[in-house]
């Protein structure tokens, strides 16, 4: 198999050709693709950032310190909100058959256990089937379940599950890499270290040769 790799399809489409189908992504009926339901109660939040604070025994009275709680309220709520978007998907006409692999999308999210970040790349690719996707659309999905507490792991698996069932794919393969700030800058400080997690279904998982391929694509195998 030798690897190639797809652009993304232009908005203005022949009237004559087949058209792309729409899924609304941020307003999907699945639950685990939607933004908290009740929105941010940013009152209740400051006032319990405030409390937090104080009872750490940080001073908020200095005037840099005055608004920090208003400050995390408005950084941990852009940090849990995905943005919105259209996930157009187009028939594979042309019977594309090889990997296609958008890799080193950057990528941040916070960790649910200690709700500090954790950010690296992600690479994600896939074996067209029947329908194809735009390649900038792969980094939005990453975005979508990164947009959450979240661990790695769950990440990872996500990612890749969400692209099979969208688009029945031969294949999909997600592979993350990132430094979480709770090993670097609490308890072991493995200051340097990264953790890579993968997650491969249908011909990635199963063809040796596909496996290879596409972990050679990504950059991993080094």
């Amino acid at each position: 198999m030798s690897s190639g790799l797809l652009s993304e399809p232009v908005d203005e489409l022949d009237p004559h050709e087949s058209q792309p189908t729409l899924h609304a992504v941020g307003h999907h009926p699945r639950p685990d693709l939607v933004a908290h339901p009740g929105g941010v109660d940013a009152e209740a939040a400051e006032r319990a950032a405030g409390e937090l604070l104080r009872a750490l025994g940080i001073d908020l009275e200095g005037e840099s310190m005055r608004g920090t709680p208003r400050r995390m309220v408005r950084a941990y709520a852009e940090l849990f909100r995905p943005r919105p978007f259209q996930l157009t998907t187009f028939p594979n006409d042309e019977q594309y058959d090889e990997l296609v692999v958008a890799r080193s999308i950057p990528m941040r999210s916070v960790c649910e256990h200690h709700l500090l970040p954790f950010v690296g790349t992600a690479h994600v690719g896939y074996l067209p089937g029947r329908r194809i996707l735009g390649l900038s659309k792969l980094a939005r999905v990453v975005e979508q379940f990164a947009s959450r507490p979240q661990v790695q792991e769950r990440l990872t698996t996500q990612v890749a599950g969400w692209l099979q069932e969208q688009l029945s794919p031969k294949g999909v393969g997600v592979v993350i890499e990132a430094e979480h700030s709770c090993m670097v800058l609490r308890g072991v400080r493995a200051h340097g270290s990264t953790t890579v997690t993968s997650a491969l279904q249908g011909l990635l998982r199963t063809d040796p040769r596909c496996r290879q391929e596409f972990l050679a694509l990504t950059g991993v195998m080094r």
